[in-house]
């Protein structure tokens, strides 16, 4: 399901339009960004967690042509699925 199915999904779901559907969607995602930022993570019950975590320095290689690349530092996203989800994703259809 890509955003557009999506959005409609939640406009049937609110009884509402998919323009609200989707600024209700945008909204979401706007708080999930703003808050994993800031370092505060998101926990959503039912659903999981989403937060950062710190990568460090390494030594890489291209695959290309073999050579030895420096990976720098960086900040990577991290979803943590909630126990709910799991045992949804493990239920038979």
């Amino acid at each position: 399901m890509n955003k557009s199915a999506f959005t409609e999904y939640l406009a049937e779901q609110m009884d509402s339009t998919k323009a609200e559907a989707s600024r209700w969607l945008e909204a979401v995602i706007e708080g999930i960004h703003k808050n994993i930022k800031e370092e505060e993570g998101v926990k959503i019950s039912g659903l999981g967690n989403f937060s950062r975590t710190k990568r460090s320095a390494r030594t890489g290689r291209n695959p290309q042509t073999g050579a030895e690349i420096k990976i720098p530092a960086r900040w990577a996203p991290v979803f943590k699925a909630g126990s709910q989800l799991k045992e949804t994703v493990q239920k038979k259809r």
